[in-house]
């Protein structure tokens, strides 16, 4: 047997005993009727079976010098992203594509912008990492602001109806849409303002146990802050304006089938 494959399955051993937490969530979630035991069994497998596999991609990517595979990672990633956000809004019309798009539209905008300012170079081993992040961050964001937003429409539709215009509904009861977004934007804020104190970032203190010195690591935290901030907000907000449409008739009424089922 290949001695780099029976590493990688020693090196398994303590992950797999790292599972015994998930038991123990899985049990409260039985306890408490929580009805997630399905959901958490199968995210750990998958997360296990997917990182043992992109762990090789990322080897194999690393070393090539085509542009072409930074944007086929890049498109891969916002794909099942705008998957898995949209099914997190399952009763949004379009929602896998509106969420795609959004984070298509929040993620490249910056990091188009980290590039053209000579803030990453563009290659795969800073510019894949980079996206994953952004990425993922913006379709937490995404699909909460998307649900939050069909929801508070729900809760709202005599009154929205009776407005008869999303300017007035909007401005109504606080903005129903400013609501979505602050509500999905407020934890990346939140740890953005405590990092360092609360949560250790990864990014900075594996630099520094990689050897980096403190001031390279400190400079990439921030930069890695930044641009999440950026790519969340503009997914977030990108995904309101795509919703519209599938919530509202052309006479400024709801869609009443959108909020029928849950």
């Amino acid at each position: 047997m290949d001695p780099v494959f029976v590493d990688f399955l020693k090196g398994m051993l303590k992950p797999l005993a790292a599972t015994a937490v998930v038991l123990v969530a899985v049990v409260l979630s039985f306890v408490q009727n929580l009805g997630l035991e399905k959901e958490m069994v199968v995210s750990i497998v998958r997360a296990f079976v997917q990182l043992s596999v992109i762990g090789f991609v990322l080897q194999f990517i690393f070393t090539q010098k085509n542009a072409g595979w930074i944007v086929l990672a890049y498109l891969f990633m916002v794909t099942i992203a705008g998957y898995t956000a949209g099914q997190r809004a399952k009763h949004v019309p379009r929602g896998k594509s509106i969420a795609g798009l959004s984070i298509l539209a929040g993620t490249s905008i910056t990091m188009f912008l980290l590039v053209i300012l000579n803030v990453f170079p563009f290659t795969p081993r800073y510019i894949i990492p980079v996206a994953g992040m952004m990425v993922g961050n913006s379709m937490t964001v995404t699909g909460v602001t998307m649900k939050r937003l069909r929801d508070d429409l729900k809760i709202q539709k005599d009154l929205v109806d009776g407005i008869g215009t999303w300017g007035n509904a909007a401005a109504s009861n606080g903005s129903t849409s400013k609501r979505s977004l602050i509500l999905a934007l407020s934890p990346i804020l939140d740890n953005a303002k405590t990092v360092g104190l609360i949560s250790l970032p990864g990014a900075m203190t594996g630099l520094i146990m990689g050897g980096a010195s403190p001031m390279e690591a400190i400079q990439l935290q921030i930069v890695v802050m930044n641009m999440l901030i950026g790519a969340s907000t503009m997914s977030s907000i990108m995904s309101v304006y795509l919703c519209r449409p599938a919530f509202f008739t052309k006479a400024y009424q709801l869609e009443s089938k959108v909020f029928i089922s849950d």
